[in-house]
């Protein structure tokens, strides 16, 4: 673990000497280049993510595809959302949009008394240690993560963004980041929030949300996979997730004689909460992914990025 946290330590040090300090100083941003040192850990996260996708993903897709792909140029829009996300470029327009007020909201919460809680303290010398810190970490993110999951889902207002993720008739790794940006900015000020109150230092924090993109990135994939019965109750696998994106069932639920919204397999990267909720669909199944009103009545929903981001506002407005 140390071995490659310094490998990771000094490519970071050498991009960011070698190609990020001079650009900044030239476009006079001399100011933020501790920012700019902390982006490039992540633009060094994102391009080590996308080099897996392309060397291990993206040929298991090609070999046990779960669906047949129709609309390539469906995939490319998704290309560029995972390109825009992963790249550090959302998280650029975060900083100069939202930190001085994020700021500004811990030192009212900090006033109001109320503290950080380090998990890792719980036991000392036990949660403590990198390895155990860093799992107790991701299980409460993941539960924290499940919970937002299935509000994007019961409020109707937070579906109306959330539904342009499940509109994907084409599934694929580069579906993970397939959001409105409205709603990537509210699930990334939760996870911010909830990072700095349990005493997340940075370097698990981005080593959190990195493994849970890689992964989630596999789960999005268009692929015949599936853990066995019961790797597939330890971790999210591709056959669980399609699940959740399947046509009607994924996004509903019956009441009485209609279906609302809802749905099943919210977990994002374990299925215990599923599970203890009852919200888990084991079916071995490889549905047709996408929303119901998209296939019966034929709604839009966008087919580029800046169309997709319109519509999902204006469903939020109740226009469309």
């Amino acid at each position: 673990m140390d071995m490659l946290t310094d490998l990771f330590s000094q490519a970071q040090e050498w991009l960011f000497e070698t190609v990020v300090q001079p650009l900044a100083v030239w476009a006079g941003l001399s100011n933020i280049l501790e920012v700019a040192y902390e982006g490039t850990g992540w633009l060094l996260v994102g391009v080590l993510q996308i080099v897996v996708m392309l060397v291990l993903i993206g040929p298991l897709e090609r070999v046990w595809p779960a669906a047949p792909v129709r609309d390539r140029s469906a995939v490319r829009v998704d290309v560029l959302y995972t390109l825009f996300h992963r790249l550090g470029l959302f998280k650029l327009i975060m900083y100069f949009s939202f930190d001085a007020l994020f700021e500004q909201g811990l030192g009212w919460l900090r006033a109001l008394g109320l503290p950080t809680w380090h998990l890792d303290q719980v036991w000392p010398g036990v949660t403590d240690q990198a390895l155990l810190s860093f799992l107790v970490y991701l299980v409460v993110f993941d539960f924290v993560n499940y919970w937002i999951h299935r509000a994007q889902h019961q409020s109707e207002r937070w579906w109306a963004l959330h539904a342009l993720h499940h509109a994907q008739r084409e599934m694929s790794m580069w579906s993970d980041n397939r959001n409105h940006l409205l709603d990537s900015v509210i699930t990334s000020l939760i996870f911010s929030a909830v990072a700095a109150l349990i005493g997340v230092g940075p370097g698990q924090f981005v080593a959190l949300i990195a493994l849970g993109q890689l992964s989630e990135s596999f789960q999005h994939a268009n692929l015949r996979c599936w853990f066995g019965t019961v790797g597939e109750r330890l971790w999210v696998s591709p056959r669980f997730h399609r699940r959740h994106h399947a046509i009607g069932i994924g996004h509903e639920t019956p009441r009485g004689d209609r279906m609302v919204l809802g749905g099943c397999n919210f977990g994002v990267l374990l299925p215990w909460w599923d599970m203890l909720f009852g919200t888990a669909n084991f079916e071995l199944r490889y549905d047709p992914t996408g929303i119901r009103d998209q296939v019966e009545q034929g709604r839009d929903y966008g087919h580029g990025f800046w169309s997709q981001q319109w519509l999902g506002l204006q469903r939020l407005l109740g226009r469309a």
